[in-house]
């Protein structure tokens, strides 16, 4: 009997570790293409001196998103309205007094963060031990904890808004109460939960009241409050800095009782971060990264577009104005019909240029030829119409002398009316050049004609035909 190729007497944990490997792997995968994808977003973003005016944060922000991959970055960030005692609970989580707090109602003056390397301890009768946090197949992360300001503080619109930029960006969210919700907290909670990120409400200072009451605000939180938001395996109670009350002899040897600060009351705490970083570590990581540097590559794509659309709007109000002029001064028959359409290639490279986008001479007069078959009818009869303008303005600019003058009026007239009408032509040929540059040099699913169609019904043929005009009577009347 031949031996099967392969061993199929595989245990139960043969099969789980067969499985966890794949889903390290996996992991792996998804987190070096988000860490591509960062990279490329960040290499790819072309933007002028005047372009990253008002965009250094948002930029700022997408170079930390990478950096926060590279360095394998887990954030926590800890929210709540003012006295609930978030610095303590992260302070309890790191060991040591690193967030400040002011000495009214306990307010956080600003976002502060630390590095919380989580060393190896013994928490509770359980004998659980806590290893220094490390995502798979990248050495040792850094777990940074976030401490917010209070959701409710002066300024309140601002602060709520940093939170909620904050919790976009981290990958864990904590949510601080230390009594039955209130109106604000559950507002608060339910905009955070929004948001998508995990979630855990801790129910601090338990050590204020007594076990029934205790245990009656906890059941309240959990069954009515929070319910619809959250499920009871992400609330856990804490006293992240309990008051122990205690019996001391003063110098008279008489005994009174005196309050001290005493261990915090955490592990529970604890082993729920770790056990969702465990859990979900790398690829919370990555996504997370991934959504918030998405919204954040949006609002810098929307700028630089808004940016360079002002800038294309003031250089085709220029070539329309310079084909206008040109096509009025111009006596000559044709001529100023090439001339026209010379200013009109022109516009395209100058436009071209702007968008980044890599065009020869010979590409922007195709692109103006595309652009004039897809006007159809519209660019034929405009031709004619300009074609038969331009004689009689050169008719009219050649009898000028013979008449003393006389037929100067009715030249600047026809000019001006066959320079509108080019005008308005180069000012259609520049929005569609420009949409056509926007969309990556590309005309979309429909095409050119359905383009040049969209931006032709658009257009205020009237209301551009008097600005050109308003402008090349005071221009022409200056020359002629």
């Amino acid at each position: 009997m031949s031996t099967p190729p392969f061993d199929i007497n595989w245990n139960s944990e043969d099969i789980d570790t067969a499985l966890h490997s794949f889903e390290a792997i996996q992991e792996e995968l998804n987190y070096k293409q988000a860490q591509s994808s960062l990279r490329d977003i960040v290499n790819k973003i072309d933007l002028t001196p005047q372009e990253k005016t008002g965009l250094e944060l948002d930029l700022d922000r997408l170079a930390d998103m990478l950096e926060k991959l590279d360095q394998s970055v887990v954030q926590i960030a800890a929210f709540g309205i003012v006295g609930r005692g978030k610095s303590s609970v992260l302070n309890a989580l790191l060991g040591q007094n690193i967030f400040q707090a002011g000495p009214l109602h306990g307010v956080t003056r600003a976002i502060e963060s630390a590095d919380w390397l989580l060393t190896q301890e013994t928490l509770g009768d359980n004998l659980s031990e806590i290893q220094r946090l490390s995502l798979p197949g990248l050495g040792n992360s850094q777990i940074q904890l976030i401490d917010t300001p209070g959701l409710d503080e002066v300024n309140g619109e601002t602060r709520e808004a940093m939170a909620r930029r904050i919790a976009r960006q981290v990958d864990l969210i904590l949510f601080v109460v230390s009594s039955d919700i209130t109106k604000v907290e559950y507002e608060a909670l339910s905009q955070l939960r929004e948001v998508g990120k995990p979630m855990i409400l801790i129910f601090n200072k338990i050590d204020q009241y007594p076990e029934a009451d205790r245990m009656a605000i906890y059941y309240k939180i959990r069954d009515e409050r929070v319910k619809q938001l959250l499920s009871p395996d992400e609330i856990v109670m804490v006293a992240a800095s309990p008051l122990v009350a205690e019996a001391v002899r003063d110098k008279n040897g008489k005994l009174k009782m005196q309050r001290r600060r005493g261990k915090p009351q955490i592990e529970e705490l604890k082993l729920k971060i770790l056990e969702i970083l465990h859990r979900e570590g790398k690829s919370l990581v990555a996504l997370n990264t991934m959504l918030y540097a998405d919204e954040v590559n949006e609002r810098v794509v929307r700028r630089k577009m808004e940016i360079r659309e002002e800038a294309a709007n003031k250089l085709i109000q220029k070539a329309v104005m310079t084909k206008a002029v040109a096509i009025a001064l111009n006596p000559v028959t044709v001529l100023d019909l090439l001339t026209g359409a010379t200013i009109d290639v022109a516009m395209i490279l100058t436009l071209s240029r702007l968008y980044g986008i890599s065009m020869t001479q010979q590409g922007a007069i195709g692109l103006l030829q595309k652009i004039g078959l897809s006007m159809g009818g519209i660019s034929a009869s405009e031709f004619l119409a300009s074609l038969g303008l331009s004689s009689l303005k050169g008719l009219l600019g050649l009898s000028v002398p013979a008449t003393g003058g006389v037929s100067l009026a009715p030249y600047v007239s026809v000019a001006i009316t066959q320079a509108g009408v080019a005008g308005v032509a180069c000012y259609a040929i520049g929005q569609v050049t420009k949409t056509y540059l926007a969309n990556g040099a590309s005309w979309g699913p429909d095409g050119p004609k359905a383009v040049v169609k969209s931006i032709l019904d658009s257009l205020d043929e009237t209301s551009i035909l008097n600005r050109i005009k308003w402008e090349l009577s005071a221009k022409l009347t200056k020359k002629v």
